[in-house]
């Protein structure tokens, strides 16, 4: 049978009191089973839960007397007297929720572990979104990582799973992946209630495809328009946007541009491997008016290190969509300036497809049709950009496919007759694949400084 310790009732020391116990050494009662122990010495003071469980006498520490105000050890005092009531023993019961950290605690764990993998900063915000506090997984923050169920997990998917069907869909990755975490610590047994099979493919059903959200973008008609606009504002942010525009970059590609990138007597952007989606390095020819541009915006005798938009430090992630709010597009994301450019690529020139895809930075093809259309395309590729800046400032009249008509220009005529990558010889190896690379990419690299001059 279970019972508190002390006949006495609680509340018994007063302030006064208790300053002057404090320094007699012995064991002091403050009634309801809470005592103040003083040391020998006198220094080393402690406040102490006395009860009795299962027939024994046991002693639990509260914390020590100048840690623990005389309220707070009462408070305590107060639970250990209501587990007890209970039959709940509040030592093991503390010795557990010690042991057995939170989910959140294991949750931060593992976001920490990622953001040291991730090349963006975007990422490390879709986890916190995702799993962080006042994420969507907020509600299993506080409960122990031993305790989460299919239940708790099902409750955080299901509100997502009919509106936000591909963010649900990442949610339950991560809360996977955090509950193995937590198994792989030994902090959790059995089954992951983040698994698809069993309870969640039960209760969601099979998923349906996401209907794949696309960026908001600017009919490439009205881009030339847009532009005009763009280049009568004299913020940075501007001309950070006119230069991705130009070249259909990616934000996170052109706010962290350097200086040293930029190769003026080519006429090149070497955007480094860590700041592209592919994680390869990508070589951007750079049309007249994007060499222009960056004339104006690099100060002359900056260094190599410094930022291209922003000197010291790049601009913000948002400057270039808090621009278009100002400028009353706030309907459209900086990202759909890539699928302009690939519409018009493809519904108004005669530009090969692959062409406009590596414009992109999209990876097509493997390892040695890369390498040798790494080589071959570099001037096909800044005859394409030099059409998009002829086109945005107007004066390149773009083809309207299915007229009659409709004939493409020298240029497009030249790339529609664009002989195919000559195939390997039979018995030659990928050293005289890499050589056939290397010289091709001598030609074109001859042919794209003449296309420049």
């Amino acid at each position: 049978m279970a019972k508190a310790n002390g006949n006495r009732g609680p509340n018994q020391l007063s302030v006064l009191g208790l300053r002057a116990r404090a320094k007699v050494p012995g064991l002091h009662t403050d009634g309801g089973g809470l005592y103040l122990r003083v040391g020998s010495d006198g220094r080393q003071r402690s406040w102490l839960a006395i009860f009795h469980l299962h027939g024994r006498r046991r002693e639990m520490g509260l914390g020590s007397l100048d840690a623990v105000s005389l309220a707070r050890a009462r408070e305590k005092a107060a639970e250990v007297r209501a587990m007890v009531a209970d039959g709940i023993d509040p030592i093991e019961a503390r010795r557990q929720t010690r042991a057995i950290p939170t989910f959140g605690v294991i949750a931060d764990d593992w976001i920490k572990a990622q953001s040291a993998n991730v090349r963006s900063d975007k990422s490390v915000a879709r986890y916190r979104r995702a799993l962080g506090k006042d994420g969507y997984a907020e509600n299993l923050r506080s409960k122990r990582v031993d305790q989460i169920t299919g239940e708790d997990v099902l409750g955080i998917l299901r509100p997502l799973w009919s509106e936000k069907l591909t963010t649900a869909r990442s949610l339950r990755t991560y809360l996977h992946s955090v509950l193995d975490l937590a198994k792989a610590r030994r902090l959790r047994a059995g089954e992951n209630p983040a698994a698809w099979e069993g309870l969640l493919k039960a209760e969601l059903g099979k998923a349906t495809k996401a209907v794949k959200e696309h960026h908001a973008a600017l009919p490439w008609r009205d881009m030339p328009t847009f532009m005009t606009d763009l280049r009568g504002r004299p913020a940075a942010s501007a001309r950070a946007l006119e230069f991705l525009i130009l070249n259909a970059s990616r934000t996170s590609e052109v706010l962290g541009m350097r200086v040293g990138e930029v190769d003026f007597e080519r006429s090149i952007w070497t955007v480094p491997a860590v700041r592209m989606k592919s994680a390869r390095m990508h070589e951007v020819p750079l049309a007249k008016a994007s060499v222009a541009l960056l004339r104006t915006v690099i100060p002359e005798g900056a260094s190599a290190d410094a930022h291209v938009f922003g000197g010291d430090a790049p601009l913000s992630n948002m400057s270039m969509a808090m621009l278009m709010r100002r400028m009353g597009r706030g309907d459209l994301t900086v990202h759909g300036f890539r699928s302009s450019f690939r519409d018009w690529a493809g519904d108004a020139t005669e530009h090969p497809r692959e062409i406009a895809e590596m414009a992109l930075a999209h990876v097509i093809g493997n390892d040695a049709e890369l390498a040798y259309r790494r080589g071959n395309a570099l001037a096909r590729r800044a005859r394409l950009m030099a059409d998009w800046a002829s086109y945005l400032d107007g004066k390149l009249v773009p083809i309207e496919h299915g007229e009659e008509e409709a004939k493409p220009s020298p240029v497009m005529v030249e790339e529609v007759q664009q002989p195919a990558p000559p195939k390997p010889a039979k018995g030659r190896g990928k050293a005289y694949q890499k050589r056939l690379a290397r010289e091709q990419a001598r030609i074109e690299e001859a042919e794209l400084q003449t296309s420049l001059l």
